[in-house]
Parts: C-alpha cells; structure tokens; sequence
C-alpha cells in the first residue's frame, strides 16, 4: 500500500517474498490446521473481570534491538508467563526483523493452556493457516497494511476455523477500516509507525471511538502499574506487553503481571 512509512514498507516487500514461498504449502498448512485441536477462546479471555494481560514472547524489534540476546526459550517464556497469570500470550514470528520464527509460535503454544495470538505482517491466507497449523487462537491484522476487502477477507477466513483476529490500528483512518471491517477485538496502537515515539493520550482518545462492546486492547507504552491503570481507566480491556516482561526474569514477571493487573 502506498504511503506506509518506509520501515514498514521495507517490512510488507520482504514479506511478500516469503508469502510466495510459503503460499506452495497453503493446502498443507489447511489440512493440518481443520484437523488441529479447538483453538482456545482468545476474545473470551481478553473479555474477563478486570484487566486482561497479553503476554509477548518477542527477542527483538527494529526499535529496541536485541531485547533477549541469550536463553531465548520461548516455550519457557510462554510458560513462565501463564504461571504468572496472564491472560493470553502474544509470539512474534517474523525472521527478518524481530529475530522470530513460526516455530517459536509452536512451541510457545505446545507450552500453555491459555490462548496464544500470532504477530506477524499478515497479509495471506497461508499465514493464517500455518498459525492455526502450529497451534495459535488468534492473529493479528495490521489495518495499515491492508486494504478493507483484505481485512474482511484474512478475518472471515481466520473466523472460519475458529480464530477470531486482533485488529490493530494506529490512526483514526485505520480505526474506520477496522470498524467498517467487522472487526470484533480491537488493538489500538500508541506507537506512531513513522517515529516510532509512544503516544498513550493519542491511543486513548482513539479508544473512545470505538462501541462500548468491543473489546479494546492497548499496545506499546504500558510498562509500569500506572500505565496499566491508564489504560483501565481509558477503557481499555486489555494490554499487550512485550519488552517490558521480556527482559525479565521468571520470577520477575510474575511480579510484574500481578502489578499491572493490581495496578488496574
């Protein structure tokens, strides 16, 4: 799509490349994903009493570098954070510029019974049906990388085999897109695509746009039990936190997602 800012672009043109490659398998990955177990209920989880908490397993950004440079286990992570009550895990998959891999979405979802959301730069149907394939409960969509008959299309497909997508925006535009979608779980993001600075004020006014039963996630930005209570008091009904839990120890971020819940 036009007019994405240049990280982004440079992003969706390499994944482009690998959706061709993987695309061969699209009839592979289906097979094994209408077979696979029931996914889990994501959006029921994030709809719980209180603030819901999407644990990210995630080794690097673009942004922040290396945030795992040694003993990224992701199974462990994803275990380690279910032990310390979160909601939901969220697994980064994308190689070439968050250091991830598909199979850390397998073994991050081989590791827990709670819901597990693949994040990449989904832009085809191969990648839903891989996710489900590997074990995930969800996706997530990027509004600004996709036109709306693509989000109608990638959401309806994720929903006929029991996934229902977080859809992200950025900006109001995205956030009619998402809307005019049918989008059901809704991810506002306060990181600003093109600097790359956190705008928590701005992602909190673009919450109150939304229907009153949605359910709303906030993304980038909550790193203490403040702003987790910020994004509570926005009305937020979840948030996905990534770096913050990743560099911590076990018994750290156990301590960690009781704060934000206890913070909220």
């Amino acid at each position: 799509m036009s007019g994405l800012p240049d990280i982004l672009e440079r992003i969706i043109e390499v994944k482009r490349a690998e959706v061709a490659e993987a695309s061969r398998k699209t009839r592979e990955f289906e097979a094994i994903a209408r077979g696979a177990r029931p996914p889990r209920d994501f959006e029921a989880a994030l709809r719980a009493p209180g603030l819901s908490v999407i644990a990210e397993v995630k080794k690097a950004s673009p942004s922040a570098g290396d945030i795992v440079p040694e003993g990224f286990v992701p199974a462990e992570i994803a275990g380690s954070y279910e032990a310390g009550g979160a909601d939901a895990v969220s697994v980064l998959t994308d190689r070439e510029f968050f250091k991830g891999a598909p199979e850390h979405l397998r073994d991050a979802a081989s590791a827990v019974s709670i819901p597990v959301m693949r994040k990449d730069f989904i832009i085809a149907p191969c990648q839903i049906f891989e996710a489900r394939a590997l074990g995930a409960d969800s996706f997530l969509l990027i509004a600004a990388v996709l036109e709306g008959p693509e989000l109608v299309d990638l959401m309806e497909l994720g929903r006929s085999i029991g996934m229902e997508p977080l859809v992200e925006s950025h900006d109001a535009d995205d956030l009619e897109k998402a809307l005019s979608a049918g989008a059901r779980i809704f991810g506002v993001n306060a990181r600003n695509l093109r600097t790359f600075e956190v705008d928590t004020l701005k992602a909190a006014k673009l919450a109150k746009d939304l229907p009153s039963d949605a359910v709303k996630v906030a993304e980038s930005g909550v790193k203490t039990p403040s702003d987790a209570s910020a994004a509570a008091a926005a009305g937020f009904d979840a948030i996905l936190v990534g770096e913050t839990l990743a560099r911590l120890s076990p018994a750290e971020r156990r301590d960690a997602i009781q704060g934000f819940k206890g913070g909220a």
